[in-house]
């Protein structure tokens, strides 16, 4: 996993920074085709050229391997 991301302890949290909107989203639709392909969908916060990603396993109340594999591939993006 990338050392990107903070372990706030009950989530896993990044952000990433593109040169505007439409990389963003771009990015957004591809996490999206990840997370479907997992059945582990993140937390998505977009400001413009901004992206955060929050993965939590909410019916866990907290950290699971799948937090820590859909990170992954996310870092392969």
């Amino acid at each position: 996993m990338g050392q990107e991301w903070e372990n706030t302890g009950h989530a896993l949290v990044r952000e990433f920074v593109f040169s505007d909107f439409a990389g963003a989203m771009a990015f957004v639709n591809r996490v999206a085709q990840i997370a479907e392909e997992q059945g582990h969908h993140p937390d998505i916060a977009i400001r413009w050229n901004k992206v955060t990603l929050t993965l939590s396993t909410h019916t866990s109340g907290g950290l699971t391997d799948k937090d820590f594999r859909l990170a992954e591939a996310v870092d392969g993006l």
